[in-house]
């Protein structure tokens, strides 16, 4: 026995070890853009052959890992200057170290993903008393009366929505917007060519089979606007809009692909706001 975590997971939970990988990859870099420790000390407790990650996912992909983790970091560290004592729920939650970036000391932090998922990362980080674990389909919206808010809500979802269908989403969002006013989530999203370009060249060339492919492909945020009077978009950027690539001095290959990514807006973060009315 190896005393390591057996992943046991399905075919889209896997894709939860993309992240943790890229993750890892920069943080053993010489001068990183994301230092993560915790992830690089979660990989060594895993039971999980990453060679086929290792070999086949070009750095481009585990570039853009790295810039949503930046993205969302700094989403979180700004809802937190307003509201310190804020509510933070990361839904589908993965293997994501988010809280352990970010932790202010007072705010109240829940994880939430389906019961394998959930299982893996109490095998491997503790909850305690302002980090909670939800073990819940996101759609499963019981999980909403487990959540206890104290000052405002910021809702994260990295590397999750684009999973499912766009009525699943809006479903999800609308309830949001009833249950939580005033509340705010960020998330990634990719275009439609972003999702076709996603299923073939990270996908399948990291291991997964089509049941991980990606479904929703969104044109704009706008659109999101169209759903409900309520939501606001507070912001939306390409993935490596204002990510240092000069720190690391990348080559002009690895420039030029994300320069094409945010001209196009393959890959691009959102930023909404559930208005009270």
């Amino acid at each position: 026995m190896s005393g390591k975590a057996e992943i046991k997971l399905g075919n889209v939970q896997k894709t939860l070890l993309f992240p943790l990988w890229g993750r890892v990859k920069e943080s053993q870099k010489a001068n990183p853009l994301l230092i993560d420790t915790t992830a690089v000390q979660l990989i060594e407790r895993i039971d999980y052959d990453f060679s086929t990650m290792e070999k086949n996912l070009d750095e481009i992909s585990q570039l853009g890992w790295i810039a949503r983790c930046i993205h969302i970091d700094r989403t979180v560290k700004q809802f937190l200057e307003k509201h310190p004592d804020a509510t933070v729920v990361n839904i589908g939650c993965g293997l994501d170290t988010t809280f352990e970036r970010v932790d202010n000391g007072t705010l109240r932090w829940y994880d939430l993903d389906l019961p394998e998922v959930v299982d893996l990362r109490r095998m491997l980080i503790p909850e305690h008393e302002r980090r909670k674990y939800i073990t819940s389909s996101i759609f499963d919206t019981r999980w909403f009366d487990e959540i206890v808010v104290d000052d405002n809500i910021l809702f994260i979802a990295a590397g999750l929505l684009y999973y499912f269908d766009e009525a699943e989403i809006k479903k999800l969002f609308l309830k949001m917007a009833n249950t939580f006013p005033n509340s705010e989530i960020i998330f990634d999203a990719t275009s439609p060519f972003g999702v076709k370009m996603a299923n073939r060249m990270v996908i399948k060339r990291g291991g997964m089979d089509e049941e991980s492919f990606l479904v929703w492909g969104l044109k704009g945020a706008n659109k999101i606007e169209k759903w409900d009077k309520r939501i606001t978009v507070l912001d939306d950027y390409p993935y490596f809009y204002g990510v240092n690539l000069k720190k690391q001095g990348m080559g002009l290959t690895i420039k030029f692909k994300a320069a094409l990514f945010n001209f196009f807006k393959a890959s691009f973060m959102v930023h909404l706001k559930f208005q009270s009315s």
